[in-house]
């Protein structure tokens, strides 16, 4: 059975647009709100100092099975009941985290929200099916931004919230943004197209069938890994460069750089528009180029202004190579979304923690100099898979339809 490519633009109003950009946003958010209240959280539980430690990891564990179990559903039942289901799933989770006895109990919240917070990754694909072919780069544009706005901004509010009224506040500020992101989503969002019944087991088997098959997805994946890469050793070593000669800053200057980086997340429907109006190609480029002179400037410009300019290139170069990609990718198999942006963002978030480990480690060994020859080599390879395929591998047909996207 042929399905269409997307719906028609009248499936889409602007106003629902905004509410999934900003679910998406909200339930990101949901993974970083931990991360500034790791010192409250020693204070309450003062028995397990190192399982306090790992708290944000227990975010990005749950966030990372419920990507690989979860989101590739998508593609086999109905996108509406998904979504409410997982929403469902993570009001019990953040109530858990809220009520929360022990450090243990806690651990074990935060791996649900993580699973819970996936609907993030359900609710961009959604976007991309109902948009208009003609409309699909500034609409996955338009909702990235409301994510990476909910990336930015959950670390703020989570800090601040937890000085005013303690840690536990912060997980009763999520339940009550997911009862919100529940009502609003039933009303905007309209019914999803007509799908194919697929098993489980046939889905998530199906995740290397099209790793192997679709070529331009490979291409972008790996590229945009190498850009996260470069992203996450920058950030991954942030605070350890401020707080060394010259700049002598702690912690809280650190968490304000964060706020800079809002720059790439309100970029993000503007490079979806050039790829809609250009194609995706030359946005690419552009973003992995902007992407390889922030770590110029971090390097020869070891100033506090450099690094402010820096971040911004960084942010904007990651971004628009980001939705420029996914604009490539849902317009492959209509019908296999999900798991399409399932491969891209488990690559992706992959590079990821490579680039955070091998920063950290580098730092150690040979300070900031090693750090940003790492961030150069990121995007170089990125830059080298983006060309490659092209140079050397024209003519097949999914690179043909890529060029066309």
């Amino acid at each position: 059975m042929t399905l269409p490519h997307a719906a028609p633009p009248s499936r889409l109003r602007p106003e629902s647009i905004a509410v999934m950009a900003f679910s998406a946003g909200a339930a990101v958010a949901n993974i970083y709100y931990v991360q500034p209240l790791l010192d409250v959280l020693r204070q309450s539980f003062p028995e397990s100092p190192h399982l306090v430690a790992l708290l944000p990891t227990a975010n990005q564990i749950g966030f990372g099975l419920g990507l690989f179990f979860l989101v590739p559903l998508g593609d086999g039942l109905d996108r509406r009941r998904l979504i409410f289901g997982q929403l469902l799933f993570l009001a019990l989770a953040l109530t858990a985290a809220a009520l929360a006895p022990s450090a243990a109990f806690l651990f074990a919240a935060l791996v649900a929200i993580g699973i819970g917070a996936s609907v993030a990754q359900q609710i961009v694909p959604f976007a991309a099916e109902l948009a208009p072919p003609e409309r699909r780069g500034a609409t996955v544009g338009t909702v990235m931004s409301g994510l990476l706005l909910g990336i930015l901004l959950g670390r703020v509010a989570s800090g601040a919230i937890a000085a005013l009224w303690g840690w536990r506040a912060v997980f009763a500020m999520g339940l009550g943004l997911d009862a919100l992101m529940a009502l609003a989503l039933a009303l905007a969002l309209p019914a999803p197209l007509p799908k194919p019944p697929l098993s489980y087991a046939r889905l998530l088997v199906s995740l290397l069938a099209l790793y192997a098959e679709l070529r331009p997805l490979r291409r972008a994946a790996l590229a945009q890994a190498g850009l996260f890469g470069a992203f996450s050793a920058f950030w991954a070593t942030l605070a350890l460069r401020l707080a060394a000669p010259p700049f002598h800053l702690g912690p809280a200057a650190a968490g304000l750089f964060g706020l800079v980086g809002a720059a790439g997340a309100l970029a993000a429907p503007l490079a979806g528009r050039s790829a809609d109006r250009r194609g995706p190609r030359a946005v690419i480029r552009l973003g992995i180029a902007l992407t390889g002179f922030s770590w110029l400037v971090f390097a020869l410009a070891p100033t506090l202004g450099a690094f402010v300019l820096g971040v911004i290139l960084l942010d904007l170069g990651v971004q628009m190579a980001l939705i420029a990609h996914q604009s490539v990718i849902y317009a492959l198999r209509p019908e296999a979304r999900s798991r399409i942006n399932t491969v891209f963002v488990t690559t992706m978030f992959a590079g990821g923690a490579l680039g955070s480990a091998a920063a950290g480690l580098l730092w150690q060994e040979g300070g900031y100099g090693a750090v940003a020859l790492l961030g150069l080599a990121f995007a170089l390879f990125s830059m080298m898979v983006h060309l490659w395929p092209e140079r050397l591998l024209r003519g097949g047909e999914d690179d043909a339809k890529a060029d066309r996207a």
